[in-house]
């Protein structure tokens, strides 16, 4: 049974990753030090067309940088999705500043906009205290509808984190950001390269920002804050948040691939949009007409009324049938380390946890596998399970 499971979402090595490995090792460049680093890094900035990136040791580990260099702390508080994984929050509370779970708007999944403008225009009449962030997280790899968002902020003095840590690759079509790649439109954006993700590391993250300064602080305290010179000197405290060189030199091999990853998960995509739309009960992944997602984690929306069984029951037999899937995350405001946060909204994240399922959608994943997968709903759908 094992060789007949399809993973959910695994890595692809097939190009210069073990070549380039090899050259760490036979340099001894293994730890944070080392030449792949600071390629990476160069070559991530080009291809996202931002002007700094820093190599993280995580995507968590990026978000946090991006909130300890932007100065948020205790007392503060940071704008952020309700529907999203865990660690688009726990870093605002690393820094002791507290989350504001926002709702999701259901045309791209991701945070509400009118949701954020109507809360900090509200605290601004009232002349209460602002956000000091808002984090953006680009869900599931969908670019988020940042335009609004971007225009109240400047208005406000607030600052914007992108999480899109899910995102990379997935740019806009239309509308002033159009072009552009997610991460690149606030003062940071942030990238994950788990192992689940479209290009990994093993595990690591990226920073990225225009602003030299903010770029430079993140290097520092990535770095434990240690001062140049031989003596070990620390300006302040600091973190172990940099990359190896070994995992850059991966993300470099990754990196040259990844046009042909996003080619193949959109592919993917495609074939599950065609295939399974048309079912009573299945709502496929949003994909709006402004936005080119990357399609990293390629789920569906079960209606239990339509389709019969709930997404639960659907991922239930699928796990059966060795086809490896997920439900969606439930609301962070739900969580044992946030029911007592403030939330705005809710009854879309909700919504979105009970009928969200993700389904098998590596970037190596081939055509007999994936039909595997459509013929499986298909049948559940015709009660024929």
């Amino acid at each position: 049974m094992q060789d007949r499971v399809v993973p959910l979402s695994v890595p692809s090595l097939t190009g210069n990753e073990r070549k380039y490995v090899n050259e760490c090792l036979e340099t001894n460049f293994v730890s944070s030090v080392g030449p792949f680093v600071e390629r990476f890094e160069r070559e991530f900035a080009s291809y996202v067309g931002a002007r700094f990136a820093v190599a993280c040791a995580s995507g968590t580990a990026a978000l946090h940088l991006a909130l300890r260099c932007l100065g948020i702390g205790p007392g503060d508080e940071v704008m952020v999705p309700d529907f999203t994984f865990i660690a688009s929050a726990n870093p605002i509370v690393y820094q002791g500043a507290r989350p504001i779970f926002v709702d999701s708007e259901l045309q791209s999944w991701n945070l509400d906009p009118g949701l954020v403008i109507e809360e900090i225009r509200r605290r601004k009449a009232a002349g209460k205290r602002l956000p000091r962030a808002v984090m953006v997280v680009h869900v599931l790899g969908h670019p988020a509808d940042m335009e609004a968002i971007i225009d109240c902020c400047q208005e406000h003095g607030i600052a914007v984190v992108e999480d899109a840590t899910e995102a990379l690759g997935a740019t806009y079509r239309g509308g002033r950001f159009a072009g552009r790649h997610v991460g690149t439109i606030g003062r940071l954006g942030c990238f994950s390269f788990n192992g689940n993700k479209i290009i990994t590391t093993g595990g690591g993250g990226m920073l990225v920002t225009e602003d030299e300064s903010l770029a430079r602080r993140a290097r520092h305290l990535s770095t434990q804050a240690k001062l140049a010179g031989l003596e070990y000197d620390h300006d302040q405290v600091g973190y172990n948040y940099r990359l190896t060189n070994i995992a850059a030199a991966i993300g470099v091999a990754q990196l040259e691939q990844l046009p042909r990853f996003l080619e193949a998960k959109r592919a993917i995509a495609a074939k599950y949009r065609q295939s399974l739309e048309s079912l009573p009960g299945v709502t496929a992944a949003p994909q709006c007409a402004w936005a080119f997602p990357s399609m990293w984690l390629y789920s569906v929306l079960i209606d239990p009324d339509s389709f019969g069984m709930t997404s639960r029951d659907v991922c239930v037999h699928l796990q059966g049938e060795g086809l490896q899937c997920r439900p969606l995350w439930r609301p962070l405001s739900s969580m044992a380390p946030y029911r007592r946060a403030r939330r705005i909204g809710g009854a879309a994240a909700r919504f979105l946890f009970q009928r969200g399922l993700s389904l098998p959608c590596s970037v190596s994943l081939s055509e007999q596998q994936q039909q595997r997968v459509i013929a499986a709903i298909q049948r559940l759908s015709e009660g024929k399970a």
